[in-house]
């Protein structure tokens, strides 16, 4: 049994400003000299680093996050944004991943997705927030956007506390407030609720964090700005919250039972049961794994990092906007999600690492990128030249790809034997002809039928990302490759 205190800002729906509030109680918890540990519900990227960078400018003097997301909390432990997504993951990895992100710190704040009780399309409450609360046993503080409501707040609240009983609804947070007189009605009506408030913040547009096609702009593309929109956020929720309620609310969340992911395990398991994982190369050599990161791609779980490094790879990031070749010594390329389309002209003019990019596919050496991967690797983007690995082309759209999916490896890749079956989900405003290679890496079989990606040599491109968490295997797979090429 472990005892870690905890918490989840929910909210009943999107736009409420659980991110807002959220980074705030990170930002202040972390000036007061907590260790905070910070989670998100769900697929987000971005929430996450806002986070990292919550805790980091607030509770460290060691400077902005590094390349992986994370930011260092007062003790020194690397504090990434991390993610708990129970259609990705599996709800029985839950608590461990997040018994894994929190050890050893003095206060664990997760984020929900949406409002509290929406989870996957068609599948209950699977991945909702209250789903995750349940699986965590945590108490759930509500933030109510209060700016177009008086007495019915209460009737709000009742609603979503008495939902489902399993579900502890232990305070709210009344955000959007817009004067004193305004507060007073809403403490008011909500005094026979049972469920008390444990804050009250007035409406601001001074902190907001600006949006653009796929939602709020990634911290990494605004760090100045956004180191200061954290301490405005602090100072808000230090002013207009009950930190001391808070943290005992928190303290009362029972222990959690079960041990921690652990890396390692995982790795070791998967190279003794899935098929091709282990056995083909020097593990002792730690081959050098390139992992693109910088503005343009900032969408990463920081268990991939881990996973690589449990399966003997030294993971060794770099910057495709900055950096003119890659890594000395580079046996594979990861090339996760991002904005490559915001950076297209500056991708295209840095011509020796697309040249160096496009070497490295031809020699064979295994490389696996997701949704801006896939674009980095194709022949253009908006018509700006790419690395060109890919006979396709990409281009913006209007329409937004969003959402969960199941699929099942077409081919053998660097990541997966074929028929190997993931889960995972789609989020881009972009297209690319052809959709899918000769040979595709993935079939998708739910919630439709079609083939997607590419397979190509040892390369694997798609618009599909997958918590590498739900299949270790994967990582296992692809430094045996970096350790003994195929090519």
């Amino acid at each position: 049994m472990v005892s870690v205190p905890r918490l989840v800002i929910a909210a009943p729906a999107s736009g409420s400003g659980k991110t807002t509030v959220t980074a705030g109680l990170m930002a202040a918890f972390a000036e007061r000299g907590l260790d905070v540990s910070p989670h998100k519900v769900g697929p987000d990227y971005i929430d996450p680093g806002y986070h990292a960078l919550a805790i980091s400018s607030a509770g460290s003097s060691a400077g902005s996050p590094c390349a992986s997301g994370a930011g260092r909390s007062r003790t020194g432990v690397a504090r990434p944004g991390r993610n708990l997504d129970a259609y990705l993951c599996g709800p029985d990895r839950i608590a461990p991943l997040f018994l894994h992100g929190a050890a050893g710190c003095d206060l664990a704040l997760v984020e929900g997705v949406m409002g509290l009780f929406d989870g996957a399309a068609g599948q209950g409450e699977l991945a909702s927030t209250a789903h995750v609360a349940k699986l965590l046993r945590a108490p759930v503080v509500l933030v109510v956007d209060a700016s177009s409501q008086s007495r019915s707040v209460a009737a709000l609240v009742h609603g979503f506390a008495s939902w489902d009983p399993e579900v502890r609804v232990a305070g709210v947070i009344l955000n959007k407030v817009a004067s004193d007189r305004h507060e007073a009605m809403l403490r008011e009506a909500l005094e026979g609720c049972g469920v008390p408030v444990f804050g009250a913040l007035r409406r601001t547009r001074a902190v907001r964090a600006p949006s653009r096609h796929l939602g709020l702009v990634p911290v990494a593309e605004r760090h100045a700005e956004a180191v200061g929109s954290a301490a405005a956020l602090a100072a808000r929720v230090r002013e207009g919250c009950d930190l001391d309620g808070l943290l005992a609310l928190a303290r009362s969340a029972p222990p959690l039972s079960g041990r921690a992911w652990d890396p390692e395990e995982e790795i070791h398991r998967a190279m003794a049961a899935v098929p091709g994982a282990g056995g083909r190369g020097d593990r002792a050599a730690r081959p050098v794994v390139a992992v693109a990161g910088g503005a343009a791609f900032t969408f990463s779980y920081a268990e991939h990092a881990e996973l690589l490094t449990a399966a003997g790879a030294r993971v060794v990031p770099f910057d495709p906007l900055r950096d003119e070749r890659l890594p000395e010594g580079t046996a594979g390329l990861v090339i996760g999600g991002g904005f490559p389309e915001v950076y297209a002209p500056e991708l295209s003019a840095n011509e020796p690492l697309r040249t160096a990019v496009a070497g490295l596919a031809a020699s064979g050496a295994p490389i696996a990128a997701e949704c801006a991967g896939l674009l980095y690797l194709a022949h253009s983007l908006d018509g700006e030249p790419m690395c060109g690995v890919l006979a396709a082309k990409a281009r913006m759209s209007e329409r937004l790809t969003l959402g969960y999916r199941e699929a099942v490896a077409v081919s053998d890749t660097s990541l997966a034997a074929a028929g190997t079956r993931v889960r995972g989900h789609e989020f881009h405003r972009t297209t690319i002809v052809p959709g899918a290679g000769p040979e595709p890496a993935w079939g998708l079989v739910h919630p439709e039928r079609r083939t997607e990606g590419f397979a190509q040599g040892d390369v694997h491109a798609s618009y599909l990302h997958v918590h590498w968490a739900s299949v270790p295997g994967a990582a296992a797979r692809f430094v045996d490759r970096c350790a003994s090429p195929a090519g």
